[in-house]
């Protein structure tokens, strides 16, 4: 029997939040919860959550590290835990605009 193979993530690509998908500010960074499947996931830095809440604003997730002061030697611990969240069904890919 073949697996199912999940959408790879891709940070060239555009991507949001799940309009299910609450952001809840903590002082650690944030919860994220998703109504629909229930899960909640922790973003544990502020530099994340910037990342995470502006996806929606730029034309693909490398921008929106960019643009939270992320250089790009340095993106990919982000871009990881983006991949993460939208494995997990929190991000889902954004509409070209």
């Amino acid at each position: 029997m073949a697996a199912t193979a999940e959408p790879a993530f891709d940070p060239d690509a555009r991507w949001r939040l799940h309009p299910q998908v609450s952001v809840r500010p903590e002082p650690f960074g944030a919860l994220l919860y998703h109504f629909g499947t229930r899960k909640l996931s922790f973003l544990k830095n502020r530099t994340i959550v910037d990342i995470v809440k502006s996806l929606d604003e730029h034309p693909d997730a490398r921008s929106a590290c960019r643009a939270a002061g992320v250089d790009d030697e340095k993106c990919e611990p982000y871009l990881h835990a983006l991949g993460v969240l939208a494995r997990s069904n929190m991000l889902i890919a954004g509409e070209d605009t």
